[in-house]
């Protein structure tokens, strides 16, 4: 099965970019024909291409795609609404009932079950919330779209392989409004990759199959860089004379120089040594916590390329093994609208801080910008888009 999925995988990835996007005045039963015949070629049955007579455009997917939130969430909301005392007894409760089946992953592929039971917390709530879309019509729907439609293609065909190498059946198929899949919200790709059959019975199952939804996660895991001997971080006192510049996963250094610059952990102890690196990370800004963050945060971030996402996948995987709570949230954390946003990078762009076209998304660009203006201001070099930051900008003129 292996070699198939590695050919099949080739074949998509090495479809012309031309035939990815449908004309202008290409209907949407045009663009299901001709993606008919491209998945044809690629070996897939008519049987399971008997799906696509069923595919409609969705149009809630493209609501959700192109929804942009009022107000960018704050990671004390964030963190708030992911890390509960109900969800940390319900994940130590089946920490307990699946311990033999979690050891046996965690001899095979080095994840600590604490950190498993984690991601699938965050991901599907312990396989409650998975998502009520149809994977095929959601990535039809995005791959008819013309702004991604080469990304969501490939996903699309990767998601009729699936179907045809029996492991779900099409209307079982379900998922997120973007196409993640089943209790771990994989991507089809990432399943074809990363997917393992944990319970030997032929099929991979990541919608109802623990041995295979464990399997699978531990396996994604490791093959990402996950360090079976280490944790993810920990939260961390800076000195009073930090230099925030050093902050931000780009920067690594061994521990023994974090703990010279006098990084402390909370309880004021030193940090422990070991011939590891790690980062600085301060997902609220320099008024929030700080997180020495070791390689398994860099891993996370591969399932999911977000601070706040990182933070606290390892964070809750810390509290099932009874860890404090983060001790230094900051007080009152406001949320900044997209539209404030926007006008903070309109400022700094008009102060000569280039944070690019003001789009409301605060990426490393902006951050970047920030940087700049609070080098040049004096101020804990964080890049943290604040309403403090936007306050402190305002009274000067804003380009137009």
């Amino acid at each position: 099965m292996k070699i198939l999925i590695a050919s099949c995988l080739l074949a998509l990835f090495t479809v012309p970019i031309q035939a990815q996007a449908q004309t202008p005045e290409q209907s949407f039963d045009e663009w299901i024909a001709a993606l008919r015949v491209e998945a044809i070629a690629l070996g897939i049955s008519a049987a399971t291409l008997a799906a696509l007579d069923r595919i409609e455009p969705v149009a809630r997917v493209l609501e959700l795609d192109n929804s942009q939130p009022e107000f960018i969430q704050t990671f004390t909301r964030y963190l708030g609404l992911r890390v509960t005392e109900a969800q940390i007894e319900r994940g130590q409760s089946l920490l307990r009932q699946h311990a033999a089946l979690l050891e046996e992953v965690r001899e095979r592929y080095g994840v600590q079950p604490h950190y498993l039971a984690a991601f699938w917390a965050i991901e599907s709530n312990f396989g409650r919330n998975t998502g009520g879309f149809s994977v095929l019509q959601a990535l039809a729907t995005l791959a008819y779209d013309p702004r991604r439609a080469e990304f969501f293609r490939r996903e699309l065909l990767t998601a009729l392989q699936i179907i045809d190498d029996g492991h779900i059946a099409a209307d079982a198929m379900s998922g997120s409004w973007a196409g993640a899949m089943g209790q771990l919200q994989f991507l089809p790709s990432v399943f074809y990759n990363y997917g393992v059959d944990g319970d030997d019975d032929g099929k991979i199952d990541i919608w109802n199959s623990l041995p295979d939804i464990f399997h699978s996660a531990a396996n994604f895991l490791s093959e990402s860089g996950w360090r079976g001997d280490e944790r993810w971080g920990r939260e961390v006192i800076l000195p009073a004379n930090f230099d925030f510049r050093l902050t931000g996963a780009g920067t690594r250094k061994p521990l023994q120089e974090w703990k010279d610059l006098g990084i402390t952990q909370t309880s004021g102890a030193p940090i422990p040594v070991a011939d590891m690196n790690a980062s600085i990370v301060l997902p609220a800004g320099a008024a929030g916590p700080a997180f020495l963050a070791y390689d398994n945060y860099r891993t996370t971030l591969v399932y999911n390329p977000s601070i706040f996402y990182a933070v606290t996948v390892g964070h809750l995987a810390d509290r099932f093994t009874g860890a404090a709570a983060i001790q230094r949230m900051p007080e009152n954390e406001q949320a900044m609208s997209v539209v404030e946003v926007k006008e903070l990078q309109a400022r700094l762009n008009a102060l000569g801080f280039d944070s690019g076209e003001p789009d409301g998304r605060v990426g490393r660009r902006t951050r970047s910008a920030i940087r700049s203006y609070q080098r040049e201001s004096a101020l804990p070099m964080d890049g943290y888009a604040s309403i403090q930051l936007l306050e402190a900008v305002r009274p000067n003129p804003v380009l137009n």
